[in-house]
Parts: structure tokens; sequence; C-alpha cells
């Protein structure tokens, strides 16, 4: 695999997009172990437009094996070296004719296990449990996030739109993007690909128009333990060449 590509695309532009990480097989059986989980949590969201599944490698610890096979361990080596753990995870379901869209932002909020007021850490938001509070710019500049593609995803199913190199203007909020400067990019991935993005890179999503299904993982990784007694909500840490504990 061409990691230095990989490093380069994610410093200059926010993004690498790698397919056939996963063998139809192996994408196959993570839907498989979705499927067969208890659905009735309350970290198990459900609607006519979208299921999704909070705190995701928490709930369904069985299905990290298949997610972290040595191809992945040895990708996020490569590319980021040693001493980041999983943060944050999430499953997404997004239906066919679903309406659902999300309009441009950045990935601002991390996930936390209680609330500890903090200097340099708010505003905080709660849902379903889980809280989340936006931390200074360093620790998300630190971060990265991997979304796993279960579906082929194009333009048609709602693929992720971003604009490049905004991870490297600092807080960019989108209603002051220049659309004379700035240039969108739609992100298509294959069944079994990852995209690789950092958090501050703004991103988007349109309706789906062609009634196939996106079914994406979303897996954040950090490596800055917080301060203060702050503690991230779904801290998984990898030993060498193991899967996260």
């Amino acid at each position: 695999m061409d990691f230095e590509r990989f490093r380069h695309e994610i410093f200059s532009n926010g993004i690498t997009i790698i397919n056939d990480v996963f063998s139809e097989i192996e994408s196959d059986e993570i839907l498989l172990k979705i499927a067969s989980a208890d659905d009735a949590k309350l970290t198990f969201r459900r609607s006519a437009g979208l299921f999704a599944i909070r705190q995701f490698l928490k709930e369904i610890p069985e299905v990290a094996t298949s997610i972290f096979t040595q191809k992945m361990l040895i990708l996020i080596e490569n590319i980021f070296g040693n001493g980041y753990f999983v943060t944050k995870s999430i499953y997404f379901d997004k239906p066919e004719q679903s309406n659902w869209f999300v309009a441009y932002h950045q990935d601002l909020t991390i996930s936390v296990k209680e609330k500890i007021d903090t200097q340099g850490f708010g505003p905080w938001t709660v849902k379903q449990n889980q809280f989340a509070v936006q931390p200074p710019i360093e620790i998300l500049e630190d971060n990265f996030t991997i979304r796993i593609h279960l579906d082929d995803t194009t333009f048609e199913n709602g693929a992720l739109k971003v604009i490049e190199n905004s991870h490297c203007k600092g807080i960019y909020r989108a209603e002051t993007i220049d659309w004379n400067l700035e240039k969108e990019t739609i992100c298509e991935v294959k069944k079994g690909g990852i995209m690789i993005m950092r958090p501050l890179l703004l991103h988007a999503s349109d309706r789906t128009t062609n009634d196939n299904k996106r079914r994406v993982i979303h897996i954040e990784f950090g490596k800055q333990e917080l301060p203060n007694g702050l503690q991230w909500s779904e801290k998984m840490e990898f030993t060498k060449g193991q899967i996260p504990v």
C-alpha cells in the first residue's frame, strides 16, 4: 500500500480514500454481527430515515475482531504511528428512499464519560446520556476518523461531500464558506473501502436518490489524555498488532 500517499493526502487535503480494505465476505460478516445484536437498548436509534447505534463498539464488542483486522491495524500504524486509541464509535444506516441529509459542518465535539467543567472545554451537550463537549482545537487537530463503508457509496446515495484543506483553517463556519474560493469534492467509496478524514474537515451529505442503502461505521481516534479528570467515553487502547481493548 502507498502509505506515503495516504499520509500526504490526509495532511494536505484532510482526507484519503482506500478501497478494498475489507473483502465482500468480511463486510458481510460485520453486517451479520450488527443484525444479530439486541436493538432494544437506548443507544440504538431507529426511525424511517435512519438507524444508528451510538457507542457502537461497546454495544457490539464482538464486531471489533472483524473491524480491527491485521490489515486495518497495519494501516493505522503506518499512517499515524503508535499511541492512538479509539475515542468514539457510531454505526449508521441511511435506508433506501431516505430523505435525511447533513449540511456542511466540522466535527467539533468529543464524547466524555461525565461533565466536569474544565477551562477551554465548552459548550456542552448531552444526548441519550452521552456527554459531548467542544475541546481546545489542539485536540481536534490531533484526532482522525475512519469511516468503514459497508455498501457502495456514490453521489446518488449520499456519499460525503468535503471541502479539501478546510481542516487547516481552524474553526470554519459553514455560513462563511466562500464558494468563489472553495471547491466541493464528492467522496465515492466502494463497499469494503474506508475513508480517513480529519474532524476539522468541512463535510456534508445529500439525500438518497437511487434507493440504495448507505451503511457506515464511524470510528474516531485520539492520542491525548484529557485534563481535570475528564475521560473519553469509549476509550479502547491498542497494544501493538492487537485489537483495541
